[in-house]
C-alpha cells in the first residue's frame, strides 16, 4: 500500500510540535511515498517548512481558509493509493501507517484510522473524564477497544483511498475548523457520506494504529471544555443538515444513552467507595459537558428554522 500523508499548519505557534510530526513521519515502518504540508495563509510559515524540510511537499492552502480547505488542497496533490491525514501537534508511532495499511488488504474498506493518545503538557486534569476527550481530539472511552467497523473516523489519525475523494469530493469547508475556532466534524460528514454512496463500505477503527496528540494546557480548561462542548453542538446540526438527522445523530445517541450515564455512575462510584473527590467531578463534568453540547446543538437548531422562516417570507 502506498500512502500519502498530509498535515495542515497555519502557525508559526507551533513551529516545534510541525517539526516533530514531520520527522515522526519520516520514521515510519512502512515510508511514504509523500509528507505533505499545506500551509493555511500563511507566507512567512510557508517559506519557514519550506527552508527546513527539503524532501517534504510544502504548498499554500489554495482553497478556502481552513481545515477542510487545507485537507482538500492535499488531497488534490496527493498521488498515492491510499491517503492519510495526522494533525501538525502530533506524532505518529513509528508502526502507525503499516498498521493501517493492514485494514486496506480487504476491499470493501474505504477509510481507516486508529487511537488518538492525548499528551498533556501539565498533566491530565483529575475533573476531565475520559469520556469527553474528544474535547482534545483523542480518542474517547465509548469508541471500540479492538479492530471494528465504525461511522466515523478522528480527524488527527484516519486515513481513506484515494478515489472516495474522487467520487464524493473533499471535505464541506462551511463544516470544520479555521484557525483556533473550536468547530469541527468535517471528518465524521464525509465518513456518512462515504458510506452513503457505498453501503457495503467500512470504514475500520485499528487501535494498535496510534497517533500522540499534544495537548496543551489553554485546552485543558473548564473554558475550553465548554466551548467546545457546545461547537460541538453547533457542528451536529450542520453534519445533520448535509446527511439527514439519522446518520448524523445515530452514534451521538448511543453515547448519551450507554456511555455517558456509566461515565457518571463511575465517576460517582469513585468518591463514595475509594474516596476518590475527584470522582464526582468527573460526573459533574459529564453531565455539563452534555448539557452544553445540547444547548449548542438546539440554539443552532433554532437559528436554522428562523432563518428558514424568513427565506420563505
Amino acid at each position: 500500500m502506498d500512502f500519502s500523508v498530509i498535515i495542515c499548519a497555519y502557525s508559526d505557534e507551533r513551529w516545534e510540535d510541525i517539526c516533530a510530526a514531520i520527522d515522526s513521519l519520516a520514521r515510519q515502518t512502512l515510508h511514504p511515498v509523500q509528507i505533505i504540508v499545506v500551509i493555511d495563509h500563511a507566507p512567512e510559515l510557508l517559506e519557514r517548512v519550506t527552508a527546513r524540510f527539503n524532501q517534504v511537499v510544502v504548498i499554500a492552502n489554495r482553497h478556502e481558509r481552513g481545515l477542510s480547505g487545507a485537507r482538500n488542497t492535499g488531497i488534490d496533490n496527493a498521488h498515492a493509493d491510499i491517503v492519510a491525514f495526522m494533525d501538525d501537534d502530533a506524532t505518529a508511532a513509528a508502526d502507525w501507517l503499516e498498521m493501517l495499511a493492514g485494514c486496506f488488504v480487504d476491499p470493501n474498506v474505504i477509510g481507516a484510522g486508529g487511537q488518538v493518545v492525548p499528551r498533556w503538557d501539565c498533566g491530565r486534569p483529575s475533573w476531565f473524564p475520559s469520556e469527553f476527550d474528544w474535547v482534545v481530539g483523542c480518542t474517547y472511552k465509548g469508541m471500540p477497544q479492538s479492530t471494528s467497523p465504525i461511522r466515523n473516523l478522528i480527524g488527527c489519525n484516519m486515513s481513506f483511498r484515494k478515489d472516495v475523494f474522487e467520487h464524493i469530493g473533499g471535505f464541506q469547508s462551511h463544516i470544520g475548523r479555521i484557525g483556533k475556532l473550536p468547530v469541527g466534524c468535517e471528518e465524521t460528514e464525509l465518513c456518512i457520506r462515504a458510506q452513503q454512496k457505498w453501503p457495503p463500505a467500512q470504514i475500520i477503527f485499528e487501535p494498535s494504529a496510534i497517533v500522540y496528540h499534544r495537548v496543551p494546557s489553554e485546552r485543558a480548561t473548564w473554558r475550553y471544555f465548554m466551548r467546545r462542548c457546545f461547537s460541538e453542538g453547533i457542528s451536529k446540526v450542520l453534519v445533520s443538515r448535509e446527511v439527514g438527522a439519522g446518520a448524523g445523530l445515530a452514534s451521538e445517541r448511543t453515547y448519551a444513552i450507554r456511555t455517558l450515564p456509566l461515565g457518571v455512575l463511575s465517576g460517582i462510584a469513585d468518591t463514595v467507595f475509594r474516596l476518590d473527590i475527584a470522582g464526582l467531578a468527573r460526573a459533574i463534568a459529564i453531565i455539563v459537558g452534555l448539557m452544553t453540547t445540547t444547548a449548542g446543538y438546539v440554539s443552532a437548531l433554532i437559528s436554522k428554522r428562523i432563518r428558514a422562516r424568513g427565506t420563505v417570507r
